[in-house]
């Protein structure tokens, strides 16, 4: 079984800290209602401005790729082509170096990029791919480890400052999508009472 359970989201929020409601909130709002595409595979966004970074960052020079693969490497974001395409983008940049590839996505519900992998705690890039194919508790654990690492996002998510959660964890144009304001609306409809 692929989706959450009760008892994943209360396992997350004994980690955390923090109320289940919480939990369920940003599952609600940063998941898009699943984890994983109708074929099985998780959900992916393809990053070419990310894959830039990372193929320097793994010793090899982003500017012949720029130049023949600008949809793959780039220095602006974008180029995205959603769902089952972001993997088809995907394979065609592990052809150029896998590893930055793998890096340069974002994953599962919670689309943590894979480029934490390490920070966050898995023994291997692999190991952190492996369990994004895995179900949608795997991603919650990566949710939940990646926010432990994260100590004013923690503090925030215990608060339930959704403002400074939603820009530490969706970045300074959080208001744009109003992630806050969704945040707190969720919260409050899975129960929960604010602190």
């Amino acid at each position: 079984m692929k989706t959450l359970t009760e008892i994943d989201f209360k396992r997350a929020a004994d980690e955390l800290g923090v109320p289940i409601a919480a939990v369920k909130a940003v599952t609600e709002v940063e998941s898009k209602g699943s984890g994983f595409l109708p074929d099985g595979r998780p959900v992916i966004l393809f990053e070419r401005h990310v894959m830039r970074k990372q193929l320097r960052k793994n010793g090899l020079e982003p500017l012949p790729f720029e130049t023949t693969h600008p949809d793959l490497v780039n220095a602006k974001p974008g180029g995205y082509k959603g769902g089952t395409k972001e993997h088809d983008r995907l394979e065609e940049a592990a052809k150029i170096h896998r590893e930055s590839a793998l890096e340069s996505c974002s994953w599962g519900a919670f689309q943590i990029m894979g480029y934490h992998w390490k920070a966050i705690g898995y023994p291997s890039l692999q190991a952190f791919i492996n369990a994004m194919y895995r179900n949608e508790g795997e991603q919650l654990d990566c949710f939940v480890r990646f926010v432990k690492i994260n100590p004013p996002q923690l503090a925030a998510l215990k608060k339930q400052d959704w403002a400074s959660f939603a820009k530490s964890y969706n970045g300074v144009n959080y208001a744009i999508n109003s992630y806050h304001t969704r945040l707190s609306a969720a919260f409050e409809k899975h129960g929960g009472q604010r602190v």
